[in-house]
């Protein structure tokens, strides 16, 4: 704990135990005993922020960075922040290269790549000599607009400027840098949804692709993506045969891209009756994996089964296996509800709807059917408002179909008017 010492001339002091055990001093000058206080109660959270190894709370980094030249400084003497010094000499490169490295243990190969991919986009607009405070909103936008410039799609450009964003948010949290140039309205990082790049893979069209499938192997492949909804390959390589449970129609599939989420490692996955066939037939106990396909994992596949689709006469789809996990949740959501399905498949209701659901042919042409019916045979109503006549007589025979719940209503209303109609009628009786 910090403590605050006052000299008779006014000046302040805050006595504490340093990050070595000893105690320490850091004079703050003459002010008042609230902003003395204040400063106390942030010098212990960067304390305890860097005994603990973490990053100091948002208002403490915000503070930090407001902090005069001065009092920085005499933080930075203790070892409490980093020197402004040095962020003013490390450059962008440097320290994006810090970040990649210190993160190779908490992220995937995927995410690497993309940190990677951002890094050289960086390096070829800003050259390897610009530091981290040189670094303003104005190149933050610039670097939109080149990478636009270079016929990069929205959601790619998007996706880069996110990654850039979190490289110097890291900056900010290491009080590197004051301010984060890339966290600007002008700038937008979310992904959306891309409609024309959706195509929903009929059955028709899957069963072409399925008989053109070589072997039992690369049936399954395409069987979990078009009816399990599987995430390929990185769901479909990690499912076991110990995974598959054909008693009881369901199997556990293991999903690497949420597991760093809780409870989000595994979920349970009805085995469809569409898909079950395509499972049995590859069915081996003698393998531990139920995908066995010598292959490198994430490069081959796209290639593999493109030349299948073109083998089986049917135009290769964009977004090959992510198309085939969006049908199967569009089909499912007609059946059941959509926190059911989300569930089976492993995202939210929020990403479903952004980026898997879609509007379908065959939903515009039942819709046309239905309209087509309704226009033949119109409902027959009898309309009270505006109408001063009493209504006719209502009259039930037995062959005529009455829900519980009309029925239901009807007596309550006989029961509280004996003049209602149906009453009159002796059409309801006990």
């Amino acid at each position: 704990m910090a403590s605050i010492c006052s000299d008779p001339n006014g000046f302040k002091r805050i006595l504490f135990v340093g990050l070595d055990g000893k105690r320490k001093t850091i004079r703050i000058g003459k002010t008042k005993k609230r902003d003395a206080e204040s400063f106390k109660q942030r010098l212990e959270s960067l304390l305890s922020a860097k005994q603990m190894r973490t990053s100091p709370d948002r208002e403490t980094s915000l503070w930090v960075s407001e902090l005069s030249e001065d009092l920085h400084a005499k933080l930075a003497l203790h070892s409490l922040v980093d020197s402004r010094s040095a962020a003013a000499s490390e450059s962008l490169v440097q320290f994006v290269d810090a970040f990649i490295a210190n993160r190779e243990a908490d992220t995937k190969p995927a995410t690497r790549t993309v940190y990677k991919r951002t890094r050289k986009h960086l390096v070829d607009f800003f050259g390897v000599k610009k530091t981290l405070t040189e670094v303003t909103t104005s190149n933050a936008i610039d670097f939109r607009r080149y990478l636009i410039g270079r016929g990069m799609a929205d959601n790619t450009v998007r996706r880069t400027c996110g990654i850039a964003r979190q490289f110097m948010a890291d900056a900010v949290e290491r009080e590197l840098v004051t301010k984060n140039p890339f966290s600007t309205k002008l700038i937008s990082v979310a992904v959306r949804g891309n409609a024309e790049k959706f195509q929903f893979v009929s059955r028709e069209v899957a069963d072409k692709v399925l008989n053109a499938c070589p072997d039992a192997q690369t049936r399954l492949v395409f069987a979990l993506a078009r009816f399990g909804g599987l995430r390929t390959p990185s769901e479909t390589l990690k499912l076991r045969w110990s995974d598959i449970d054909f008693e009881r129609g369901r199997m556990t599939v293991h999903a690497p891209k949420t597991e760093h989420h809780e409870g989000k490692a595994t979920r349970v996955v009805p085995i469809f009756p569409e898909l079950e066939p395509y499972l049995r037939d590859a069915f081996d106990p003698e393998n531990v994996f139920v995908v066995t396909i010598a292959t490198d994992a994430t490069k081959n596949f796209r290639t593999r089964f493109t030349k299948i689709i073109k083998r089986a006469g049917v135009t290769p789809w964009p977004k090959l296996f992510q198309n085939l996990r969006a049908t199967r949740q569009t089909e499912l959501s007609d059946q059941f509800p959509a926190h059911v399905v989300c569930e089976w498949l492993g995202n939210s209701q929020a990403v479903a709807n952004k980026h898997y659901l879609h509007t379908t042919e065959e939903q515009f042409e039942q819709a046309r059917k239905a309209a087509h019916k309704a226009a033949q045979y119109p409902s027959e109503s009898t309309e009270y408002a505006g109408n001063s006549q009493q209504p006719e007589t209502v009259e039930i025979h037995a062959n005529q179909a009455i829900s519980l719940e009309n029925a239901d209503f009807q007596w309550a209303m006989r029961d509280s008017n004996p003049r209602h109609p149906l009453c009159k009628s002796g059409a309801l009786t006990n």
